[in-house]
């Protein structure tokens, strides 16, 4: 039986529980495809699960391969696994069972979809959950359909952030982003129509102006959030459920929501990358061997864009 490597965790705590291992190589069921990752990359909700704070994850569980994205070349298919051929390229985001800090890892065919021949293997491994939350918070639950509408980007020079931007934007959008002094030439590149310096400004300033605030702070930027958020607004967050008398006050729409695998909308954002529509910004590249420094860069520094982590045939060891 063949092998494989993947960074595990057996238990919660800082980067030491980060451990390398040679595991068995997964066989893809009927259904799956196997697929060896060139790329993943690191987010927020990894090293929140590291370190105990991700509820669905538990010490039941333990131990788990972290990570949600995956780029990579197809080197199996299961017997009914519809669409896919080996030596495909593609690019997705498993279910929360399967973890994707790992040389390979198996998929459903509906989380995948198939990379453009000229789109970069690195790069794609940045965009599936950074890009399905951006585009599902903003579409699927925030409803944004009409061109001209004004959407407040909370965090928006981090990974869904900085995509949220550029998909509004692809929608007609008018878009203020919210960053730090330091993000301010990194939003105005993505083509923000307003960005405003929290260090230095108080978004309230602009009156109840926003037809969907797109929060991806929570606490107090959430709750001062309604104070700008239009009559029949929509308020959607990534982290935390919005006050539900204050929605009803203001007759908006209020949700709080989970990223889901959906190889379709990855497909269409896999269109608009290719076609120079959408940037993917990568803070750092680091390879597989160094996979715990990539959660210290993102856990610990102020990233614009993504922290990737790069796999070469030698890491399949």
């Amino acid at each position: 039986m063949a092998n494989m490597q993947a960074w595990r965790i057996h238990a919660f705590g800082d980067l030491e529980t980060l451990q390398r291992e040679t595991l068995e190589r997964p066989v893809p069921g009927a259904d799956e495809v196997l697929v060896a990752v060139k790329a993943t990359s690191i987010n927020p909700v990894d090293y929140k699960t590291r370190r105990g704070e991700f509820p669905p994850i538990e010490t039941d569980d333990l131990p788990v391969i972290l990570g949600r994205d995956i780029a990579g070349v197809v080197e199996a298919v299961g017997a009914a696994a519809d669409g896919f051929a080996h030596g495909q390229r593609v690019y997705g985001m498993p279910g929360f069972e399967r973890g994707t800090y790992a040389t390979h890892v198996l998929m459903k065919p509906s989380e995948l979809a198939v990379l453009p021949a000229h789109m970069d293997m690195s790069g794609a491994g940045a965009v599936p959950l950074a890009a399905l939350t951006a585009w599902q918070g903003l579409f699927d639950h925030g409803g944004l359909k009409k061109t001209g509408e004004h959407v407040l980007i909370h965090g928006a020079a981090g990974g869904v952030g900085h995509l949220a931007i550029q998909f509004a934007k692809v929608r007609g959008a008018r878009v203020t982003a919210t960053g730090r002094a330091a993000d301010r030439d990194f939003l105005h590149g993505l083509h923000a129509d307003r960005v405003i310096d929290t260090d230095a400004q108080d978004f309230t300033d602009m009156g109840a102006d926003v037809d969907l605030v797109f929060d991806l702070l929570g606490g107090d930027v959430q709750k001062k959030s309604w104070q700008v958020l239009k009559q029949g607004g929509r308020m959607i967050s990534t982290l935390e459920e919005p006050d539900a008398d204050a929605a009803r006050e203001k007759g908006a729409k209020a949700a709080r929501y989970m990223a889901e695998p959906n190889g379709s909308q990855l497909a269409e954002i896999a269109d608009l990358i290719a076609a120079g529509r959408v940037h993917v910004a990568v803070d750092r590249s680091f390879p597989f061997a160094e996979l715990d420094a990539a959660h210290r860069r993102l856990e610990e520094a102020h990233v614009q864009g993504k922290v990737i982590v790069t796999i070469d045939d030698e890491d399949e060891g």
